[in-house]
């Protein structure tokens, strides 16, 4: 068999085949039609817009606004391919600041459907009513009597593509399409009065009004459910020069129905990069299928957006998107932070009469539970102490965990340990009366939440305490596994944490009686703790230059931190930043001698640092070797540092190498079986 290897022949196309497969493009369903039309009348800086839908906007797509109308002298043109009024050149995309600029709407809608136009300007006496066909005026204009603004007809979209039509939904989805296209918009641009109209039916299917919010524009098109869990946070970045504003759902709300309205410059947009960075920090909080929902608002700078992507702009390209996205994906991971202490339980009540359950066995008999998945949850339970030496009994009767060590000389003033066991350190913070507003303070802060480990959150949130190893270490219980922990390195990260928050509203720890600076920076530089030689210099004249040091910064020690020293030389109070915590005596001459020397009084942001991380790590260090202490400290890790660590610390990720899973059930309960 002979092959024909004939090239074919190339043709110009039609213009009406043009027009209809660009057509096509663009508009590819009732809800494309109605986006582009509302990115019109908001352009023209309409108040109000009515949009009225038969047949799922197949039959009648009608869209009428208050907005300033079409000149007359433009209704000749205003159907035809690329005739806009947004851009004259193609340097002026860079600087695009309106919804439409490729003038094809119109044009698009005209070729796939039967298109009239009714305006009126201001500067008019009457409206004119248009009628076209394939891009072009049948007839001329019409005078009409109207209203400014107006008011665009679609009736019989995609009369002439009969597969398309065919292909698309049924009218009651193609309708569900449309409410949702107008939802956002109505939600994003909350100034503006939306309505929607089902043919033929007395009430709107959505109505918000003129001059509303946001979040109640949610609350009146999503729901109560949702507007009432909403989280709103908005965040400038300097370094990739992008703002955002949003507003999310917290924890207590899920749906199985993933709802994200996103606006980058104004614009409906869709980013799939995005929604699963979103997605990505709401897994940890949320069932596994369920999404919260997001609106965000995104502001780029426009000469950093390439808006010319996609024929119908629902897809937008833009500078350093990989980095954007992830500063966005941190930011919703600290409002999501600690939002725990938020969720809300429901408990079912047992009715009057009703026989008692044994709690402990499973509703779901099918499902069978194994020994290995057993998790201990109640902290009561016996503990490792138990299996140690008993506890002594004082003449008083009670345990000798409660009595004195070597920090009795210090007396708290006042403390917030009245607050709330559940009350979250960001409403402690929100409560203090004296606002911070030091930039290298706020900066401390963000890097803390910025730094904080989900996964080490969680696990610390939800520990159970089981007994303490040394002075160093300590075991917890987490689901089925068992952990040992650097109980100093969580305690110093914990004791910063609560200096950066407790910034300039520390209580104090009164030192009764005064003790004198000169002579604890003589024991301090007497031991070996403070390395001194003889190269070093003399011991007075160190001392004395070290305590002319501590009096100039005295002021600044008492109004940021609660530290004070009188005039006298005399060290008079200490800060409180864990409730019940006091901070061991024996370290305190080299604690003093090392704010003396390795603080860098000079600079700000490295002051408050490197005054937070000294003070961090004398509250940190505990003497066991006092017989006294070695009773007190085990109780005080249990009862006041642990639950400190549950509340209160936001772990960064170096923490893990502090961390050490020692064994879990399922590994146990395989060793027993071979015994």
């Amino acid at each position: 068999m002979q092959v024909d290897l004939e090239p074919g022949v190339i043709r110009k196309l039609d213009e009406v085949v043009v027009n209809r497969i660009a057509a096509g493009e663009i508009i590819q369903r009732p809800a494309n039609a109605l986006k582009e039309l509302l990115e019109n009348s908001l352009d023209a800086k309409s108040s109000h817009i009515q949009v009225h839908v038969k047949s799922g906007g197949l039959t009648l797509l009608q869209i009428q606004d208050n907005g300033t109308g079409i000149r007359r002298e433009d209704l000749e043109i205003v159907c035809e391919r690329f005739t806009t009024s947004k851009l004259a050149k193609f340097e002026d995309l860079s600087q695009i600041a309106t919804f439409g600029f490729r003038g094809e709407a119109l044009a698009s809608i005209s070729h796939v459907a039967h298109l009239t136009i009714q305006t009126k300007t201001a500067q008019e006496r009457c409206g004119y009513k248009a009628i076209y066909a394939d891009g072009r005026l049948q007839g001329q204009p019409k005078p009409c009597a109207g209203n400014q603004g107006t008011i665009i007809t679609i009736e019989d979209l995609f009369y002439n593509m009969s597969q398309r039509r065919q292909a698309l939904k049924s009218p009651g989805d193609e309708f569900q399409k449309l409410s949702d296209v107008l939802a956002k918009y109505a939600v994003h641009n909350p100034q503006v009065g939306f309505t929607l109209r089902k043919q033929g039916e007395p009430q709107p299917s959505l109505k918000t009004p003129v001059a509303s919010s946001r979040s109640e524009n949610i609350r009146i098109i999503y729901g109560a459910g949702i507007s009432k869990e909403l989280l709103h946070f908005s965040h400038k970045n300097e370094v990739f020069k992008f703002e955002v504003e949003c507003l999310l759902t917290q924890v207590n709300y899920s749906a199985k129905r993933s709802q994200m309205l996103l606006f980058i410059n104004q614009r409906l947009v869709e980013s799939p990069a995005l929604k699963c960075a979103v997605d990505a920090v709401y897994a940890t909080y949320l069932p596994r299928g369920h999404h919260p929902f997001v609106y965000m608002s995104l502001k780029l700078p426009p000469q950093n957006l390439d808006v010319n992507v996609h024929p119908t702009k629902h897809e937008v390209h833009f500078l350093y998107q990989d980095e954007i996205v992830e500063r966005l994906k941190e930011q919703v991971e600290i409002q999501l932070l600690g939002s725990n202490t938020t969720r809300t339980f429901y408990k079912q009540l047992k009715l009057p009469g009703a026989s008692d359950m044994d709690e402990t066995q499973p509703v779901d008999k099918s499902q069978r539970i194994y020994p290995k998945q057993l998790i201990r949850t109640d902290s009561s339970e016996q503990k490792m102490d138990k299996f140690l030496a008993p506890i002594k009994k004082s003449d008083s009767g009670l345990s000798s965990t409660s009595s004195g060590n070597d920090t009795a000389a210090f007396q708290e003033k006042s403390s917030e340990t009245s607050c709330s066991q559940e009350e979250s350190f960001r409403l402690i913070a929100a409560r203090k009366a004296r606002e911070v507003r030091l930039s290298s303070v706020l900066d401390m802060r963000q890097s803390v939440e910025r730094q904080c480990n989900v996964q080490l959150r969680s696990i610390l949130k939800n520990l159970v305490y089981v007994g303490c190893v040394d002075e160093r270490r300590a075991l917890f219980q987490h689901e089925t596994r068992l952990y040992l922990c650097n109980t100093r390195a969580f305690s110093e990260e914990l004791f910063y944490q609560r200096l950066v928050y407790e910034f300039q509203n520390c209580s104090e720890i009164s030192v009764m009686p005064p003790l004198s600076l000169h002579e604890l920076l003589m024991i301090a530089l007497d031991s070996e703790a403070a390395g001194w030689t003889p190269e070093d210099g003399d011991k007075t004249e160190l001392v004395a230059s070290a305590v002319q040091i501590l009096q100039q910064k005295a002021p600044i020690m008492k109004e940021y931190f609660g530290l004070r020293i009188s005039e006298e030389g005399s060290v008079e109070s200490l800060p409180s930043l864990v409730g019940r915590h006091k901070p061991s005596a024996t370290h305190l001459p080299v604690y003093l001698l090392r704010l003396a020397t390795e603080v860098d009084w000079e600079q700000e942001a490295k002051c408050f640092e490197s005054f937070c991380r000294e003070t961090a790590r004398f509250y940190a260090q505990q003497d066991w070797h006092d017989d006294e202490s070695s009773c007190h400290l085990p109780w005080q890790t249990e009862h006041v540092l642990f639950p400190a660590l549950k509340k209160y610390l936001l772990p960064p990720a170096r923490l893990r190498q502090q961390i050490y899973e020692l064994t879990n059930l399922p590994t146990l309960y395989k060793v027993f079986e071979r015994c």
